[in-house]
Order: C-alpha cells, then structure tokens, then sequence
C-alpha cells in the first residue's frame, strides 16, 4: 500500500538529531547526500512556474537536487540511460550473474569503499572473461553490463556485482559467433574460484600499494602478518556466485536493468510510517521464501544503515566490460551483428516523444505553455554546495 512517505520525510524529522548525535563521524559526502534528499524539489533548490494559455491552469514545479543516491531522481535518469541501452541489445540469450564478497571481505570495502569496490569490479568482470574465453566452457569473447549494489534489503551492507551477459560472443579470432548451451551459461563453481583468486590477488596489491586503511576494529589489519592471516581465512571460505535463470529476450532484459541499473538503498514506496522517533519499511526475507515484511528501526539506525550506502564521489557504480567497453563499443558490436546476421536497430523515437508530452499542459494538453523561473533563495558561500550536480 502506498503511504505518501519519502526518505526526505525522514531525513527532515529526524536528520538534525542525527548530524548533531554524529558530527565527529559524520562525512563530507554522507552530509551532502542528507542536504540533497532533504531540498529536493523545493523552493530551496529554485524551479518554474508553467500557465496554459489555453485554458489558463498553473503549475509550480521545483528543481530535483539529481544526486544519484535520492530516490526520487532516478526515474529520468534511468530512462536516459535506458534509451542508450536498447540499441546495443542483441537478439539473444541473456543471463543475470552475480558475484557476492564475504563479510570478512565486505567490511574491509566499506573503510576502504573506493579502492575495493573498484577491486571487485574488475576480479567479477575478469572472471567472466577469462572463464568464457576458455575453450573448455565457451571459447567466445563476452560483453558484460555490471552494477554495484551494497545492501540488503534490511539496508545492512552487503556489497556484491549485478553482471546482465549475452549468452555467447565472437569467437576469439572474430570469425564465427559462439552460443553458449540453451540454458546454461557458464559453471558456477568453476566463476567462484576464479572470482575468489583473482579477487584476493588485487586485494593482497592493494595492500602492498598502500592504498588501503584501517580503522576502529580492523586497525590491526594495517599489519601485514595480521593482513595476510584474513586473507588465508579468506582463501578457505566459498565465495558466492550465483548464476540466475536467462532471460526470455531483450525486452525484458531493458525491463530488468530498468529495475536495477538505478536502485537506490530503499524505495519510497518501501515506506510504511514515520512515527515516534522510529521509522517502519517494507522488506522481503529470502530466508523465508521471500516473504514481504515489516521492519521497525530507530530513526536513528534506519539513516545510519541507509548511509552506509553513499558511494565516493566520482566513483560509477555501473560499468560496462568486453566487448561492451566504452572504448570500442561501437565497432565491436557491429562484429557481433555482422555474426549474428542481424542488421542494426533503428531509432527508438520514443524518448523524444516522451520529451513533447513533458511540454503539454496536463489539462487540455495544449503546448501554448508559459514558463516563469522560479530561482533559487540565496545562501551565503559556507553553505552553498554541489550536491545538485552529483550525478555520477
């Protein structure tokens, strides 16, 4: 059921107490994202006023604050990058791989988030390659669509890669495309151990490099004895991945990424009330079948778990691998249809068409529209900051 509750609500309520109970804690971005989430489409961040000449109706629209971590400005950004996405699907298989670090892992990520989120990135794209570049599994170069998330649906930190991969690619000289078998892609056991080698490699780099550091509870990690034993415990666990049933097409393979390419840590819609000082959401316990539950935090706890998903800035939290790297996208997919004996799709209209309705009056759907700037109060320099532009 839906309640009307926006994260912003919270954050509005609750989110005063939290920076004064925190603000030796608190960071630059955590802080921003706060900010952001809060002003969004208010009078703080500016806007417009649009009248209808035609049948005179007013609507006052304020700006969004666009930063990749609020709920409610994912919506034309993912479509965005949606309709760049649908013209370098092909007309095969696809499948949904995930790789999933452990949680003596997974707590070295989050003091280290840049350095091991890029980390486990590369070691789950690097899997997927070498392992499908094997004759012995499929020979074939892969194209890889990979999204970071870190939570669970209880919004603890869980970091683990999304990867959408077409179930075959060119052969490795360029001359034939290479189909993986109907219904399976590639084997599971075979990704986990090539992921957890590859994964503690860059790790055990990392270290040597210095460029990872530790605090609280993990300061001991800093030394190398200390670090080498995590990583030997490490070695001896099974890391997860977790290869999910294909796709029927590309349409619901657009459908799918639309749903998770842009997912911030909770949904508003995953609000259920904000009431004595403890905020109540929806969540699914997959120990129980996916059971849909109700879970009750402290407001407190519920903006501590929900921050712990802020990313560094600049960091993109999707990437694209193979023959779907930005460097050679293009000519490498033209390969693929030229393979495949497909021509190239046409223009999707559309997004442009969407873009006209934007520019109709929602009562008589006229276009005769004038539209009055609406701008933004001023703030004095130590407040103004960018969290509008953080988009990344």
């Amino acid at each position: 059921m839906f309640t009307g509750l926006e994260l912003a609500d919270v954050f509005r309520r609750h989110g005063d107490a939290y920076r004064r109970a925190h603000d030796g804690h608190l960071g630059r971005v955590e802080r921003r994202v706060m900010s952001a989430v809060e002003l969004c489409r208010t009078a703080a961040l500016g806007g417009h006023v649009e009248q209808c000449r035609d049948c005179g109706v007013i609507r006052h629209a304020y700006n969004s604050c666009r930063n990749r971590h609020c709920p409610k400005c994912q919506g034309p950004a993912r479509a965005e990058w949606l309709a760049a996405r649908q013209a370098e699907l092909l007309p095969v298989g696809y499948f949904h791989v995930v790789f999933t670090m452990p949680p003596a892992a997974a707590e070295i990520a989050f003091q280290n988030k840049a350095a091991v989120y890029a980390i486990l990135f590369r070691a789950a794209a690097e899997t997927l390659r070498a392992v499908a570049a094997d004759p012995r599994h499929l020979g074939a170069e892969l194209g890889i669509v990979a999204v970071l998330h870190t939570w669970g649906q209880s919004l603890h930190h869980h970091p683990h890669v999304h990867c959408v991969v077409p179930g075959g690619g060119p052969s490795l000289d360029g001359t034939r495309w290479v189909a993986c078998r109907p219904g399976f892609f590639l084997p599971v056991r075979v990704l986990s151990r090539v992921f957890r080698r590859l994964f503690l490699a860059e790790l055990q780099a990392a270290f040597e490099a210095g460029e990872l550091g530790f605090f609280g509870d993990l300061a001991g990690l800093a030394d190398p004895a200390a670090f080498a034993r995590r990583r030997r415990e490490l070695r001896r666990v099974e890391w997860v991945v977790y290869a999910k049933p294909p796709f029927g097409g590309p349409a619901q393979v657009l459908a799918y990424l639309g749903r998770y390419t842009h997912r911030v840590a909770i949904a508003n819609s995953r609000l259920v009330g904000v009431t004595d000082g403890h905020v109540a959401f929806r969540w699914r316990d997959y120990r129980h079948h996916g059971k849909v539950k109700v879970m009750t935090l402290d407001a407190d706890e519920f903006i501590r778990r929900f921050l712990l998903h802020t990313l560094p800035d600049g960091f993109h939290r999707i990437r694209h691998y193979g023959f779907l790297a930005n460097g050679h996208r293009a000519g490498k997919l033209a390969l693929c249809r030229r393979l495949l004996a497909v021509p190239a799709p046409e223009p999707d209209p559309s997004p442009t068409e969407a873009t006209d309705r934007s520019h109709r009056c929602p009562c008589c759907g006229s276009t005769a529209i004038i539209r009055t700037t609406l701008p933004r109060p001023w703030r004095s320099p130590t407040s103004r900051s960018s969290f509008w532009n953080d988009t990344s």
